[in-house]
């Protein structure tokens, strides 16, 4: 009974895709990377955060063409299955991700409190000089949209 547990357990880790597979995942990839150039261009996406999903749409087509690297980066890893470095690694990425976005969004928060407080201090200087120019009357301010 231990035999092809064994066997099974034992067995090096294999990439079976098929060249259909292989060509579907590609066109995807060079899809993905075409999306994101699309929305560069239409200034929907900046350029800073283009640069990881650009090289992350490279990654998909290096997988696509070599699959045989990611049982390299398996056996790097220390795992017997593909699949498992496969998700680990996107689980990583998208670790990163999150974690880059949450420090993009705090700095702005921060700024925007900052640009905030620098403009109210603005509008109270501009309501003292106004009131001194009209004998304590408050200047009245127009709405800014």
């Amino acid at each position: 009974m231990s035999g092809p547990l064994t066997l099974a357990a034992s067995a090096s880790p294999k990439v079976h895709l098929t060249s259909q597979t292989r060509i579907i995942a590609a066109i995807l990839a060079i899809a993905f990377m075409g999306l994101v150039l699309e929305m560069i261009r239409r200034d929907k996406l900046q350029e800073r955060f283009s640069v990881v999903w650009f090289v992350a749409g490279l990654g998909m087509l290096i997988g696509a063409a070599f699959p045989r690297l990611l049982e390299l980066v398996a056996d790097a890893m220390g795992v017997r299955d593909t699949n498992v470095a496969l998700f680990s690694i996107v689980l990583l990425f998208l670790l990163g991700l999150a974690l880059n976005f949450s420090v993009t969004m705090s700095r702005q928060a921060a700024q925007i409190t900052r640009l905030a407080q620098e403009r109210a201090l603005e509008k109270a200087r501009q309501q003292q000089a106004g009131s001194g120019e009209n004998g304590g009357e408050p200047k009245r301010e127009r709405l800014e949209s």
